[in-house]
């Protein structure tokens, strides 16, 4: 593992478990130790039911910079955003594990990918370019997973930015 931080359990609600799960627009940044920042398209993403660990999924070949910087840092911010309706929520952590993808990862990616068809679909993007976009190979994947310890509602309007309320604040 990459960094010391732990996640906050009931960091996210219902409705954001509910936008991550569902496989949406996932973008995944993190910093040099300069703070020069990397940024890279996830071609899948996965989270537990409870919302206390995330695991996205990164070509490597494209991905080389921003791996170097999580390893280096541990350092991780991944926004998802539901490209019909720009709502969006970002989650950063201080502590990430980094692990080649295996099989049983497989369907996980393959989910995610009909789900961005779906997804790029409803804004008119033809299927057979989310899956240009989106193509890998297993083996060049890398699973990246970490445990949110902030969120951060990042839809266009004037609560851009603000703290998310936790699952345990609206109970």
């Amino acid at each position: 593992m990459t960094g010391t931080t732990a996640g906050r359990p009931g960091l996210l609600n219902a409705e954001d478990l509910a936008l991550i799960d569902r496989g949406v627009s996932t973008i995944v940044a993190s910093h040099d130790a300069s703070r020069r920042p990397s940024l890279m398209r996830a071609v899948g993403a996965a989270i537990t039911p409870d919302g206390e660990r995330i695991t996205v999924y990164l070509n490597r070949p494209a991905s080389n910079q921003l791996l170097a910087n999580l390893q280096a840092t541990g350092h991780i911010a991944v926004v998802f955003s539901e490209p019909f309706s720009h709502r969006a929520v970002q989650v950063k952590a201080g502590a990430v594990e980094l692990r080649p993808a295996a099989a049983h990862d497989a369907p996980i990616l393959a989910r995610y990918l009909a789900s961005m068809e779906t997804e790029l679909g409803r804004i008119g993007i033809d299927p057979e370019y989310t899956r240009i976009m989106l193509t890998h190979q297993l083996d060049n994947v890398v699973a990246v997973s970490f445990s949110p310890e902030q969120a951060f509602d990042q839809t266009p309007g004037p609560k851009a930015g603000a703290s998310l309320p936790s699952a345990g604040a609206m109970a």
